[in-house]
């Protein structure tokens, strides 16, 4: 992973809408990040208030992520001029399609939220581009831009079409050496799902997830967090990694090489940042 990307803060980054400004702190206290939304969660006549609460939001550069409208909307340019205008350099893509949308962002930092078709179909280019640090996926845009009706079936699982996408997106970012944030999960009373799909996307590689309500940061970073017994284990794995100096060695029987290093580091780094 580059360096960009392990400065993402994680695991829960929480959406906050643009046009809300008296639930910036709130949201920023709250989660690991915010993302000040100009995209959906504003309304087309709220969009001006909205850029103009976010140029002027006191909040942290670092824990702090705009997402901007799409190329092609009509609406990105007024987007950047605000955000121009603000200490934030950290940027969302809504329904990134192609690397040449990137282009224009080469001041920003940004993470490409893949949430068409063509969006992932063009992944491992987003992933590639100089200004990307990070990657993200949207399952209910996704399904739309194939003409279907639903992301998840009857019982609340995602749907193939939406597994394959996110991880594609997942494999594309790990890929190019950047972050993966897992998408949301918009039923807000169904925290024992959310922990479901949070502990997955831990285990297989997400660096967070992202979220709609402050009730969800909670569950998210006790999901991302690891159990104790792992920690214990990466713990005994350097230590004896320190004692042997270099090769390989067995640490509960099981030989340990430089793959089971680097789990037994990411082990002790997410504990890290999963403390509250």
């Amino acid at each position: 992973m580059s360096a960009d990307a392990a400065e993402l803060r994680g695991p829960a980054l929480l959406f906050c809408p643009g046009d809300r400004p008296d639930r910036f702190a709130k949201a920023a206290a709250a989660a690991d990040a915010v993302i000040l939304d100009l995209e959906d969660a504003v309304a087309p006549a709220a969009k001006g208030a909205a850029r103009e609460a976010v140029r002027a939001a006191p909040l942290d550069p670092e824990r702090t992520i705009v997402r901007v409208n799409a190329a092609g909307s009509g609406l990105q340019d007024a987007d950047l001029a605000a955000v121009r205008e603000s200490p934030f350099r950290l940027l969302m893509l809504a329904k990134a399609e192609s690397p040449g949308e990137l282009d224009r962002l080469d001041e920003f930092r940004v993470i490409a939220l893949c949430e068409s078709a063509r969006g992932v179909a063009a992944a491992e280019d987003l992933a590639a581009h100089p200004a990307v640090v990070g990657l993200s996926w949207g399952a209910e845009d996704l399904v739309a831009s194939l003409g279907g009706r639903s992301s998840r079936d009857e019982r609340g699982a995602y749907r193939d079409v939406a597994r394959l996408a996110r991880a594609r997106v997942l494999i594309a970012a790990g890929a190019a050496g950047k972050a993966a944030f897992d998408a949301v999960h918009l039923d807000i009373a169904d925290e024992d799902g959310l922990a479901a799909e949070a502990r997955d996307a831990a285990a297989s590689g997400f660096a967070g997830s992202m979220c709609i309500h402050p009730r969800q940061v909670a569950v998210i970073r006790a999901a991302f967090a690891p159990a104790p017994e792992a920690v214990d284990w990466a713990r005994r794995v350097l230590a004896a990694a320190d004692a042997a100096g270099s090769g390989v060695f067995v640490v509960d029987g099981r030989m340990v090489d430089e793959p089971l290093l680097r789990q037994a580091r990411r082990i002790l780094a997410a504990e890290s940042r999963t403390e509250i």
